[in-house]
């Protein structure tokens, strides 16, 4: 199958260091190239890939401090993937939802993963309106904001069985990895730390939006001396970081449309300790690869008992449920559908008398 995957531009695919959308797509292009399609990607010209690059914009916008608009980069890539379509069975995209009128014109079966959180008030004209472009979920607790939307199905993430290697013996340490945001609520993190009495390794990137934030609000909880603030790590660092730890905290206090750094601590091995809301249950057996609280002091509790959760599980989970291969075969599974009702509609019409 000749498959367009289209990445947004504020990382290089896969990110240097934080981007979770980037990463996902990575996978997913390597996957679908080892398995034998023939994929082009539109992505950042820093980008390292199987498949064909079409090279948007020559670095990730974040790293970019010369590009002031990205929005223009990402129109003249659009403009290029409807030049090129044609060329595909079918077009991915991974960009939001800002295509929507340029993909809903296109001659060639395509579908968006939506990777961000759906819950404001806004997107539900723009998905009424827009009720025939065909969207995938990253989770079913995703989708509840906007029954509207053309679902096409969910596809819970999946990383290369290979990129992270499972440590079984006990961890020592608590792990955050993440964005300092009011959202992903680091500050629990650290209370649950105190409270439990055990050293927690932050690794985490402050965007600029976040600035105030982290100085108003955090940048005092780092005195801490239980608290080791690391900054952002590189994907090398991940598992290091990760497999050495009791266990992953994951304090969120938000509507989690996915949290792909759960699946890398079951990858390491590392069961994880999260607070209820999106995709949380979908991801975490609660009492198997770790516990969903609602409460700081159920956070607290769960800490305490974690380390008697089965290392050797966690990973045995991840490789059932949240592998690439998996990932790459229920996309394929969607592509192959779209194909298929597009070849439904276009028959000839001596076929369809």
């Amino acid at each position: 199958m000749r498959i367009a995957q289209v990445a947004p531009l504020a990382e290089s695919v896969p990110p240097q260091l934080y981007g979770g959308t980037e990463r996902v797509v990575a996978f997913l292009t390597d996957e679908l190239v080892r398995t034998g399609h023939d994929v082009t990607l539109f992505a950042t010209g820093d980008s390292r890939t199987r498949a064909t690059l079409v090279p948007s914009w020559p670095r990730a916008l974040r790293l970019d401090g010369s590009c002031q608009d990205s929005l223009a980069p990402h129109l003249l890539m659009l403009e290029e993937v409807a030049k090129l379509a044609s060329q595909f069975d079918v077009v991915h995209f991974h960009v939001s939802n800002f295509h929507f009128p340029i993909a809903r014109r296109l001659a060639v079966p395509h579908l968006t993963t939506l990777h961000g959180r759906l819950d404001m008030a806004e997107l539900r004209p723009l998905f009424r309106e827009f009720h025939d472009v065909p969207v995938v979920s990253i989770s079913d607790a995703q989708r509840d904001p906007l029954p509207e939307a053309h679902w096409l199905g969910t596809v819970h993430h999946g990383l290369p069985r290979d990129l992270l290697s499972p440590r079984y013996e006990p961890g020592t340490y608590l792990a955050f990895i993440g964005r300092v945001s009011p959202e992903k609520r680091l500050d629990r993190a650290i209370a649950i730390a105190s409270a439990c009495g055990q050293r927690l390794r932050v690794a985490a990137k402050v965007d600029p939006a976040d600035r105030e934030y982290f100085q108003r609000e955090i940048r005092g909880l780092l005195d801490n001396p239980l608290v080791d603030f690391v900054g952002e790590i590189a994907e090398r660092q991940k598992n290091e970081f990760l497999g050495g730890a009791t266990a992953l905290l994951f304090p969120i206090d938000w509507p989690e449309p996915f949290g792909l750094v759960m699946i890398e601590a079951l990858a390491c091995g590392v069961p994880v300790v999260a607070f209820r809301g999106g995709s949380v249950s979908e991801v975490i057996d609660d009492g198997v690869t770790g516990f969903v609280v609602d409460t700081l002091e159920d956070a607290i509790d769960a800490t305490r008992r974690v380390q008697h959760l089965s290392r050797q599980t966690c990973r045995a989970v991840f490789e059932r449920r949240f592998s690439v291969t998996r990932m790459a075969a229920a996309y394929v599974g969607l592509y192959e559908t779209l194909v298929t009702r597009r070849h439904s509609l276009v028959r000839r019409p001596q076929e369809i008398a």
